[in-house]
């Protein structure tokens, strides 16, 4: 896998579905905000609709801290369709409001290193994105391994807190606990507390 942390988030122009509406996006157009960009397996399987409801949950949590949430799979626009038509109750994704691109040609899931040559999808990668549309963070699951949100938004909330503070955010820092200077008389402060 490659990293692609600190790095230009690789743009990309797709079909989508939004709403229930086919649409033409590209990374490009969220400059300016955060972008939280997930690529999940397939439709139509277990695992994944449980993740996609999971950011729906949080919508306005992102909505919040200027951040638009993006899923992302190598299935067509026409699968991401009939998937979003389904009730959740029977393993569809109906009632998510946010894009869901389809890379058919996996071209996206190659630019961001999440394919799995050999299985033919993408690993459960996921890519935040500031706003200058740099990497500033990236992690990857193997299939079978869903993600928390909770942990999305808590990286969110760091990265935003360091753009704004200058300090650093220590292991298992949520908003609102200290932060620390990224010095050594900073870190002596943070475990002398």
């Amino acid at each position: 896998m490659g990293v692609l942390t600190g790095k230009q988030a690789p743009n990309f122009s797709a079909e989508a579905v939004i709403n229930g509406d086919f649409q033409t996006i590209s990374l490009e157009q969220f400059r300016g905000q955060y972008v939280v960009l997930f690529f999940y397996p397939l439709d139509f399987t277990f695992v994944c609709p449980t993740e996609l409801h999971a950011f729906e949950a949080q919508k306005e949590a992102f909505q919040k801290r200027n951040v638009q949430v993006i899923g992302a799979s190598i299935d067509s626009k026409f699968s991401h369709l009939a998937w979003w038509k389904m009730p959740k109750i029977e393993g569809g994704i109906q009632g998510v409001t946010y894009p869901i691109v389809s890379d058919v040609k996996k071209e996206i899931a190659r630019d961001y290193d999440v394919l799995s040559e050999s299985a033919g999808v993408a690993f459960r990668g996921l890519f935040l994105i500031d706003k200058e549309g740099v990497v500033r963070h990236q992690v990857v699951n193997d299939l079978p391994l869903g993600r928390s949100v909770e942990e999305v938004i808590r990286m969110v909330d760091a990265l935003q807190f360091h753009e704004t503070h200058g300090e650093v955010c220590p292991a298992n820092w949520r908003s609102g606990e200290q932060a620390m200077t990224a010095n050594s008389e900073g870190l002596k402060a943070f475990f002398g507390s």
